[in-house]
């Protein structure tokens, strides 16, 4: 009888562990990777590749300014929880660089913007040794930074390699299409008055694509310092060259852009706001400002009706 017993409770006890251990791998399956970025325009990126296997965490959310953003207490939390994390790199993330560096000893990290063909990258107009960071204006260019967010993901979660591949191909077919959209819409632009005056640098790349000429008050950075010099040379180029239309930024201050649309009034050139455009931020979630894509066409459709 004892004996039958001793069976009877060996047999529980691996029938209680085999559940168990199934309900444990059951949840290993289920489990998705945590990746963190920091601006949003990676985020939606990982979204779309990462798909229903990832969980998306971004530091930085709308009308946020990287080049200024120090990393908080809940960014530091984020950052320790992920099992990967993309940043941009070449300089936009410049406060939390080192935290970023420094997190690099323990997981997986990558500065995605820094696998991209070097002979493809634009320098400074005021200093070759910066690069300019702003490389998601550029479709191709910024394809080429998210083929190591799918290269990330596979070595984090080599099981899932097809699932990611094929996600980056359905996204980068919509990106195509995205840049069809915007060659055709700028197209409307007279070339004459293909001219983006915006509060800071941001969109050199957005022009090489699509044969804009791109001003901007400040530097590559928000960090730069602008002066009187700085506002008085941009308000005669409007005068002289009768630009109509200026563009705020939805991360920037508006200061900047008031003062050379005064000082532009000022001369008797009148000159307007032709909307807010959106450059190292994007739109509130849940909006299709809120998406890479959504963003892109915001500003591609803000840009030809102010200039048209």
């Amino acid at each position: 009888m004892r004996k039958m017993v001793a069976l009877f409770v060996i047999m529980s006890l691996l029938f209680i562990s085999a559940c168990t251990n199934q309900t444990s791998n059951e949840n290993n399956e289920n489990e998705r990777i945590i990746v963190t970025t920091t601006i949003g325009q990676i985020a939606d990126a990982v979204s779309h590749i990462g798909g229903e296997k990832v969980e998306v965490l971004s530091l930085m959310g709308p009308g946020t300014d990287p080049h200024l953003y120090k990393a908080t207490q809940g960014d530091m939390a984020k950052l320790e929880k992920a099992d990967v994390i993309f940043y941009n790199g070449l300089y936009l993330e410049g406060k939390i660089l080192e935290v970023l560096k420094k997190i690099n000893d323990k997981k997986p990290t990558y500065a995605i913007s820094e696998f991209i063909q070097s002979d493809e990258l634009l320098a400074d107009a005021t200093d070759s040794n910066a690069i300019d960071p702003h490389v998601w204006f550029d479709i191709d260019i910024w394809k080429q930074a998210l083929e190591k967010v799918k290269q990330g993901l596979i070595e984090i979660d080599p099981a899932n390699a097809n699932y990611y591949k094929e996600n980056t191909l359905a996204y980068f077919k919509e990106l195509d299409e995205l840049k069809i959209y915007a060659e055709e819409e700028l197209a409307k632009i007279p070339a004459e008055q293909k001219v983006l005056v915006t509060a800071h640098d941001a969109f050199g790349y957005f022009g090489a694509a699509y044969g804009m000429e791109v001003m901007g008050l400040q530097g590559l950075s928000t960090e730069s310092e602008y002066g009187l010099g700085d506002v008085q040379k941009l308000i005669d180029t409007l005068v002289d060259r009768n630009i109509k239309a200026v563009f705020v930024e939805s991360s920037i201050s508006e200061r900047s852009i008031n003062a050379v649309i005064e000082g532009a009034k000022k001369k008797g050139h009148e000159v307007i706001i032709g909307g807010e455009l959106y450059s190292d931020a994007m739109g509130e979630e849940g909006t299709n400002e809120g998406t890479y894509i959504g963003m892109y066409k915001h500003n591609v459709q803000t840009i030809t009706e102010a200039l048209k």
